[in-house]
């Protein structure tokens, strides 16, 4: 089955049934279909067809899942772009992907503008001066003509940095997506009752294809709220009477620690808290537990390569578990821990999680080295190191690619040394992440002056906030004489670690 038949599907069984709700508004199935074929029709009109690629960058919005599927259906690639990039970052996707028209939330018309790509531009959900608007289009669709989809066509490109520092596109075909949102639908059990919020962006990995996938799956509701808010994603789950919600530790704990009013909400609705992108100490569960007054929390692992599909930690172990991804893959998952001398890690061993999975990506895009390098024959190498214990319980110890979970966030050090390395006075930096009891980890930098040369952290954070998305650049600077090297020349950022106070 192909995403757009999931949706045509849904559309009959379901038609005036919710399909979305935002800002007290409602989509059914069947308005969704149509609106998502006005923008197909749109496309075709404009020369899209099979594998053409067209990025969004969008907030929660419908607007964005309206041009999801119409991308689909006129049977082009959707390309997602995490709406908290900076332009640099934002036009090297658009470049690299090949797309042949952005299409950007009016509210990011700033960074829009910014693009020196020649792609060609349209906002969508909101108008943006000096830009042509989706909606204006909409209004004058021709006729949609139906296409043929192949399960095997490639419906998304998602882009995940790898250990370069360079963004790499995983593609995914239709089957890969609709099996990682049937996967998040049997871990979690949904049915057409359910009502899943959607505060997380939905362009990333796990929110669109394990959640919003799953529970379209089912025929269920998509509750929207435009970006996440510690209140607002309180008051949607009051009011809207959500029963799920998949979101990183941060979005919970906020919420305890910002909202004063906390215990007077009404949370009783919910049925699934889904955590992922960093796991909670057995403290910190314990508090989130009781401040919810629910035990019905699973902590769920996986990779974008592998669609993303992988572990879950569920309700019975959340405490005595605390900080495990869990024992086992989840349906249509295999998983095995490998030792550096290549053998199956036993009680006590720490090795590289390998997943094999129905949702896994084709490869990387236009990178084939890559793509050979990832995997084992069909086992995808993650490069998360984890400990295994006596009752097969796996705890991830350290990346290999050095990669930093801040607030569900994924930060690579490597791009961010390049971009500090890349303003002046500054000789050398080392990019670590520094343990942090809320965040998981705050990037965190070590950087050697030139010589004759003086560096202030803030005027560092400012000349930095073009280049990187917020949540990359460093909270923390610490300027030394020199960084700690092997005799090869590489960094030992393990020695950073230890006297940034880590584990």
């Amino acid at each position: 089955m192909n995403i757009t038949q999931v949706l045509d599907i849904n559309s009959k069984k379901f038609g005036s049934q919710d399909c979305l709700r935002a800002g007290g508004r409602s989509w059914s199935y069947l308005e969704t279909r149509e609106q998502a074929e006005r923008v197909a029709a749109v496309l075709q009109n404009m020369g899209i067809g099979k594998g053409d690629k067209v990025a969004i960058m969008s907030q929660n919005t419908p607007a964005f899942v309206f041009t999801f599927y119409g991308i689909l259906k006129a049977r082009g690639t959707v390309v997602p772009i995490n709406h908290k990039l900076a332009a640099p970052e934002v036009d090297y996707i658009v470049n690299h992907s090949e797309s042949k028209i952005f299409f950007f939330d009016g509210s990011l018309a700033e960074v829009a503008r910014k693009i020196p790509s020649g792609v060609k531009k349209i906002s969508m959900d909101s108008p943006a001066d000096g830009f042509e608007q989706l909606e204006g289009f909409v209004a004058q669709a021709p006729s949609f003509r139906p296409v043929s989809i192949s399960d095997s066509d490639i419906a998304e490109i998602l882009y995940t940095s790898g250990t370069t520092g360079k963004p790499k596109g995983c593609l995914h075909s239709h089957h890969g997506v609709v099996m990682a949102g049937i996967t998040g639908a049997m871990a979690m059990k949904l049915d057409e009752q359910d009502r899943m919020l959607m505060a997380m962006p939905i362009w990333h990995s796990s929110p669109l294809n394990n959640w919003f996938m799953g529970i379209q799956y089912v025929g269920g509701v998509t509750v929207m709220i435009r970006e996440y808010h510690p209140l607002h994603f309180l008051q949607a789950v009051q009011q809207e009477r959500c029963t799920v919600y998949f979101g990183a530790p941060i979005s919970y704990i906020l919420p305890i620690q910002m909202i004063p009013q906390f215990k007077d909400f009404d949370l009783s609705s919910m049925r699934c808290w889904i955590y992922g992108g960093g796991p909670m100490a057995a403290d910190t569960a314990r508090m989130v537990l009781e401040a919810y007054r629910s035990d019905n929390f699973y902590q769920v692992y996986g990779m974008t390569e592998a669609g993303p599909t992988g572990t879950t930690l569920f309700p019975r172990d959340q405490v005595s578990k605390a900080g495990s991804i869990g024992n086992k893959a989840l349906p249509g998952a295999d998983l095995q821990l490998v030792r550096t001398d290549g053998k199956k890690a036993e009680p006590g061993d720490i090795g590289e999680i390998w997943l094999q999975a129905d949702s896994m990506m084709q490869g990387y895009y236009k990178n084939p080295e890559a793509t050979k390098a990832a995997f084992d024959g069909t086992w995808y190498k993650t490069g998360d190191l984890a400990r295994i214990d006596e009752n097969g319980y796996l705890f991830i110890v350290d990346r290999l690619k050095d990669m930093i979970v801040t607030g569900g966030e994924n930060v690579y050090s490597k791009e961010v040394e390049d971009a500090i390395v890349g303003l002046p006075g500054v000789m050398e930096a080392a990019v670590i992440g520094k343990q942090h009891p809320d965040w998981g980890e705050t990037v965190t930098c070590f950087v050697v002056p030139k010589k004759g040369e003086s560096l202030d952290p803030e005027d560092l954070k400012k000349a930095l906030s073009d280049k990187l998305a917020k949540y990359k650049i460093p909270r923390e600077f610490n300027i030394v004489e020199e960084l700690p090297h092997t005799a090869s020349g590489k960094v030992m950022k393990y020695t950073l670690r230890d006297v940034s106070g880590n584990k």
